[in-house]
């Protein structure tokens, strides 16, 4: 149908502006209808194409527009995670540090009491150790003594030949 608006449209523009110079008079009505006609047949030949292109174009903008947008909001969004995760991180940093002074103060505890009970042991051994020596030196001299005093004759031991053996062997 719209072609054949358009070819009676054609067809009136030829009958409308046939050839004007046998009437000296104005021809301002068939100037006017000739120009509506073919403004009219401009506007239904590009109109179409003209407002598809535009709103295609406002269409792509707005689609451009849009995924910038997203783009935005996805960054954001990954910027509050990634402090959110930052926070977190700083916690977990303070935390593991007061639990570690925590385990170093327990362990140190721990190391201080074991060294203080290995120092009880070894002075104990050694207190031990050097009343076993003690005892070995007492028990040396004492056989020491006797045996001197066994080598001397009977009939010259007397007090005073004892109080010798007993001073060079204690001194």
């Amino acid at each position: 149908m719209s072609r054949i608006l358009v070819f009676m449209l054609l067809i009136s523009t030829y009958a409308f502006a046939s050839g004007g110079a046998e009437n000296a008079g104005t021809d301002i009505v068939q100037r006017t209808v000739n120009f509506l006609i073919f403004a009219g047949l401009i506007w239904y030949l590009i109109a179409e194409p003209v407002k598809g292109y535009f709103a295609s174009r406002s269409q792509a903008i707005a689609d451009e527009l849009q995924k910038v947008q997203d783009k935005l909001n996805e960054s954001i969004s990954l910027k509050k995670e990634a402090l959110v995760k930052i926070s977190d991180a700083e916690k977990y940093a303070e935390d593991l540090a007061v639990i570690s002074k925590k385990e170093n103060k327990i362990i140190n505890d721990n190391i201080m009491a074991q060294c203080e009970s290995d120092l009880e042991t070894m002075v104990k051994q050694s207190a031990s150790l050097t009343a076993f020596e003690q005892r070995k030196m007492v028990r040396n001299v004492v056989e020491n003594v006797l045996d001197e005093v066994l080598r001397q004759s009977a009939d010259s031991f007397d007090k005073e030949a004892m109080a010798n053996v007993i001073l060079k062997k204690v001194a």
